[in-house]
């Protein structure tokens, strides 16, 4: 929060809506104020600051709980930062994204749209991402009131999530509630190894030490691959604990390490060596298996991948004869998907180890009428690409947050499709690519799909036909 001496004391204000971005608002005289962690039908009292023509705060009591707030189930809410949603009814979530999607496509967006078909909700709230990735910290995140008098190192030390706003604090988790056991089993028995043997967690603010981070990632078969990344080389240190969590636990088919000596923790333009077991875990998709190597992208919710990639065919309505472009492809998940029922799939991806595991996964799956190519959209998807490679029947779209370049979009009206599938994970940029493709062509179905339970992040499928 800010300055003390800017902050004012608001008493029983009560919560009236979910707002954006995970906040919940009320109106007080007259001026909108957004409150973190509030349920609609709350009172309220809450420290608040002025920011132009809205204001922001906290609770500082909860003067008379809502008659819909249930209570948070993991003991690092309110901390953490994810999973802020937890009082929140299930459905009311749910209604809460497709609020926010009619929001940024209609009343910000003011885009002619058909009425939001209700959020398609995920059947697991908990234990549904198959990947999480932890940090090694030797200065912890300490709680309000919490005591670092006479507290030795390993006390001192944490693994877990970064902390909201505080790049050098991570929050020792004891349970995490997204990913199914033994994840936290494993995180638990790695941290346990390493005060027992002393092995330095690492030091964020000077980038020294030995423990990093880690990597968990599972499939639907209860199959585990870990990744532990060192921040320094010691092979007989390494090698120890490696050989502990692998005989620990069987359910880890593959094991890697990394050996990061930068100063940021990302592993895509590092060596992820296989220590023991296979090269990589599969998930499959009806009758589709995907390889997840170390570095791989996937949908971190498998359960409503599909629901949500089944959206997507179903929009695409094809028949068999068309040429479907699907762009930002990722590792061709969508395109693979949808290439039974099309003629020909090209997929373009800026990440060239992505386009590397399309073609792995297309030749797994015997698929061959899809083609993928690596490069930057804009430049890749120009007017002669299309020439040289047919016009589409078909366009699906699934961008990253930032959304379409102009450049892009006006090669797809170039291109005149007759159907476009807009897939995205943040609907403020999509209403604004919307906007542009409007031009020729009219929006008739808007999906929205819950790809993460207790958060305020959703997904939204647009279908457009041409005019």
């Amino acid at each position: 929060m800010p300055r003390k001496d800017k902050q004012v004391l608001l008493t029983d204000i009560t919560i009236e809506a979910v707002a954006a971005e995970g906040k919940a608002l009320a109106h007080v005289d007259g001026m909108v104020l957004f409150v973190q962690f509030a349920v609609p039908g709350d009172v309220v009292n809450v420290k608040a600051v002025k920011k132009h023509s809205y204001m922001e705060g906290y609770i500082t009591e909860l003067v008379k709980p809502s008659p819909y707030r249930l209570e948070p189930f993991c003991q690092h809410f309110g901390t953490c930062g994810g999973c802020k949603w937890q009082p929140l009814p299930y459905q009311m979530q749910l209604d809460a994204k497709t609020q926010q999607v009619y929001d940024q496509l209609v009343r910000i967006g003011h885009l002619d749209v058909p009425e939001v078909s209700p959020c398609i909700g995920s059947e697991k709230t908990t234990f549904y991402r198959n990947k999480l990735e932890f940090s090694f910290s030797n200065r912890r995140w300490f709680d309000f009131g919490e005591s670092l008098e006479g507290l030795s190192d390993a006390q001192k030390s944490g693994l877990g999530f970064h902390v909201g706003r505080f790049f050098d604090k991570v929050l020792d988790i004891e349970k995490c509630w997204l990913q199914p056991e033994p994840s936290n089993a494993i995180r638990l028995y790695i941290k346990k190894l390493a005060i027992e043997r002393g092995l330095p967690f690492y030091d964020i603010r000077n980038n020294t030490g030995f423990l990093r981070n880690m990597f968990v990632r599972c499939n639907s078969k209860g199959q585990f691959m870990v990744i532990i990344c060192f921040g320094q080389e010691n092979k007989k240190q390494r090698e120890a604990l490696l050989d502990a969590v692998a005989e620990r636990f069987p359910e880890i088919i593959s094991l890697y390490y990394v050996i990061n000596l930068k100063k940021n923790d990302s592993i895509s333009d590092q060596n992820c060596i296989l220590y023991k077991g296979d090269d990589a875990i599969y998930e499959q998709m009806e009758d589709l298996r995907f390889k997840i190597g170390p570095k791989s992208f996937y949908q971190t919710n498998s359960e409503q991948a599909y629901k949500l990639y089944s959206v997507v065919r179903d929009f695409a309505g094809l028949n068999g004869s068309e040429t479907v472009y699907d762009l930002y492809t990722g590792t061709g998940t969508i395109a693979q998907f949808v290439s039974a029922k099309a003629a020909k799939v090209i997929g373009i991806e800026y990440v060239p180890e992505a386009i590397e595991d399309a073609w792995t996964n297309v030749r797994l799956n015997g698929i061959t009428n899809c083609d993928f190519y690596a490069g930057d959209m804009k430049d890749i998807l120009t007017d002669n690409f299309v020439a040289a490679h047919g016009c589409p029947d078909v366009v699906i779209l699934d961008p990253p947050r930032a959304g379409i370049h102009p450049d892009v979009a006006d090669v797809i009206l170039n291109a005149n499709p007759e159907r476009i599938v807009y897939v995205s994970c943040n609907p403020a940029s999509q209403a604004r690519d919307l906007a542009i493709l409007q031009q020729k062509y009219k929006i008739t179905d808007v999906q929205p799909v819950d790809m993460f339970p207790h958060t305020h992040h959703v997904e939204n499928v647009c279908r457009l036909i041409r005019k």
